[in-house]
């Protein structure tokens, strides 16, 4: 199932279903239905398998009439976010390659790393498909972008096993982690990744049976529709139940915390010459059975 959250006209955003471009009003159907489901996807995600039971109990059971009456083509809604997380973890150098690159340009070690390399970005950094990502020149003159498969959290995981990690996954999405390399601090990362609209998130969150497991997707990041990074999710150096075990070792994950598992190779700081980002510029980052994330990139002086 692809889950999306959407508006037309002026609207509150709320639930919906994404198919073959088309997005079906869950909320509205339900209650029309007289049905009980969570009206957000948050709320959705925290209900786990009795939600999305329901939801394809309520899916399969309408008439072709009812169903049609409550859907609408993508293009013309507007899609938001999917929703706000709780907490974003990011996972940095967790591809061979980006490993060399960012030693290279970065000036992290050139080794790779015996256990995963953890951040975070705040979940005020979250913007939407379509929404711009903000070039405040007075801060950055190396804005940078990085394509990265979202996992999204499905129900609470504490001291975890890697061998149970994947029952805690709810589905997948993506996220674009925007990098003001030049402000990093002291070799901390927060502010350089957690500035406003720095977490491009959407377009959907497509449920983990949606998905072969492991999750093995062809991904990709175009500017201005030039191929700046091209890889496949199986090459991450530490895989998505590695990861649950090690940050659950010592943090409590929670239904709608996100890993943010990593950068391929091919950012802007690590091509030659470097290319960053300028007001203007597209960008849009694309994974197999997931969709593509586009936003622009808007002067925010």
């Amino acid at each position: 199932m692809r889950l999306a959250t959407f508006s037309d006209d002026d609207e509150r955003p709320r639930l919906g279903v994404e198919r073959e471009r088309l997005i079906v009003d869950l909320a509205a159907l339900t209650a029309h239905e007289g049905a009980a489901l969570p009206g957000d996807l948050l709320s959705f995600i925290g209900s786990g398998s009795k939600a999305l039971d329901a939801a394809r109990s309520l899916l399969d059971g309408c008439t072709p009439d009812t169903l049609r009456r409550f859907t609408r083509p993508r293009d013309e809604v507007t899609l938001h976010a999917p929703f706000r997380p709780g907490k974003i973890i990011g996972v940095g150098l967790n591809y061979v390659e980006h490993v060399a690159e960012s030693s290279r340009s970065l000036d992290t070690k050139d080794g790779l790393p015996s256990r995963p390399v953890l951040f975070s970005k705040p979940a005020t950094a979250v913007t939407g498909p379509g929404q711009s990502i903000w070039h405040n020149g007075n801060l950055t003159a190396q804005l940078d972008w990085e394509c990265e498969l979202a996992v999204v959290i499905g129900s609470t995981a504490r001291r975890v096993r890697e061998e149970d990690a994947w029952n805690h996954v709810f589905g997948y999405s993506i996220i674009n982690d925007i990098s003001a390399r030049d402000q990093r601090r002291s070799g901390q990362w927060f502010f350089s990744k957690g500035q406003d609209s720095y977490a491009p998130f959407g377009p959907v969150v497509v449920t983990r049976a949606a998905v072969p497991c492991p999750p093995e997707l062809d991904m990709s990041l175009r500017v201005n529709g030039e191929v700046k990074q091209k890889s496949n999710t199986r090459h991450m150096l530490f895989k998505i139940p590695q990861l649950i075990a090690d940050i659950s070792s010592g943090m409590t994950l929670e239904p709608g915390d996100v890993i943010a598992t990593g950068s391929p190779s091919g950012v802007g700081a690590g091509l030659t010459p470097p290319q960053f980002l300028r007001p203007g510029d597209l960008v849009e980052a694309t994974i197999a059975s997931v969709g593509t994330l586009a936003n622009p990139v808007a002067d925010a002086r």
